[in-house]
């Protein structure tokens, strides 16, 4: 029960089990499918490397196959990196890859107080239902001076797969309900890094554009990065297999390209902030955090999918 005074607990939109599960069944063809998290930990070991710092210990947040930290491991800049999944079939692919890895819900991390001087995660943040929460306890866990990179997608992710699920949906019931997960925007995440108390907080995004031979490779691709729909039991009604067909229909018809292959956006939010420290400049005011659209503009794509 909630205590008199206190702010209401965030709705819980995501059922952390069935993620589990989800990452569980993919684990072990992780590998097949990892061409985001590839793209997005090459990012941030970027970002990481246009910092002159060195860190003593870092830990992988929702790390999946513990890509990312091996990647940041391999640049030197880091003496030692922790991984943590959910998934006990992701951490064991860790494991097997040599990485000191670790089962942790990443939503409430369980973590010691000024632990780790790096904290990054790549994919993983969206399924948090209280991102507010989450990312203060990550700070709290963080040395004075610590660096905290992370990237998840963002709003305009699937907004082709979304608007069509949406028009089949009303087309043939009458009603619609939201099928795929509700993700965070670009201000959003800028004023959640301010809330949590990061100093020099920066937010921007990447839009990557994936073409794909039909729907159909769209969803298996989906399945193989363990990013299934994971809405809590009853909140939404099972998507009839007409209304699916009827969407796939829609996607062919408004998102193909001249070749017939069909286009899905991914867009990713990438935020970074530090721990505060002496002498460190002050965290700006509510509404004023950065957000740079400098890396949003002739990003290249991906290579084309082979599906």
């Amino acid at each position: 029960m909630t205590p008199p005074g206190s702010p209401p607990a965030p709705p819980r939109l995501f059922d952390r089990a069935r993620i589990a599960r989800n990452r569980d069944r993919a684990a072990a063809t992780y590998d097949d499918y990892a061409f985001l998290k590839d793209r997005v930990s090459s990012d941030l070991c970027e970002r990481l490397l246009d910092t002159a710092h060195t860190f003593e210990r870092g830990l992988d947040l929702g790390c999946h196959d513990g890509r990312l930290a091996r990647s940041i491991a391999a640049t030197g800049r880091a003496a030692t990196m922790e991984a943590t999944d959910l998934s006990s079939g992701m951490v064991a692919q860790a494991a097997a890859a040599g990485l000191a890895a670790r089962v942790l819900n990443e939503e409430a991390p369980d973590l010691p107080p000024a632990v780790y001087d790096l904290v990054v995660s790549a994919l993983s943040l969206h399924w948090v239902n209280d991102l507010p929460g989450t990312l203060a306890r990550l700070r709290a866990a963080m040395r004075p001076d610590g660096l905290f990179l992370a990237a998840m997608f963002g709003a305009g992710t699937l907004s082709e797969l979304r608007s069509c699920l949406l028009e089949a949906e009303t087309e043939l019931t009458g009603g619609a309900a939201p099928r795929l997960s509700p993700l965070p925007g670009l201000r959003d995440m800028a004023s959640l890094m301010q809330r949590a108390g990061f100093a020099l907080p920066v937010a921007d995004r990447d839009s990557v554009v994936v073409r794909y031979r039909d729907p159909e490779r769209l969803l298996s691709d989906l399945k193989g990065m363990g990013e299934r729909s994971a809405f809590m039991p009853g909140a939404i009604r099972p998507l009839p297999r007409r209304v699916l067909e009827r969407a796939k229909t829609l996607y062919r018809d408004r998102f193909a390209d001249a070749d017939g292959r069909v286009c899905a956006t991914f867009e990713i939010v990438h935020v970074s902030g530090w721990a505060p420290a002496p002498g460190q400049p002050k965290p700006l005011k509510p509404g004023s955090a950065k957000v740079s659209l400098a890396n949003a503009i002739g990003r290249p794509k991906p290579p084309e999918t082979s599906g």
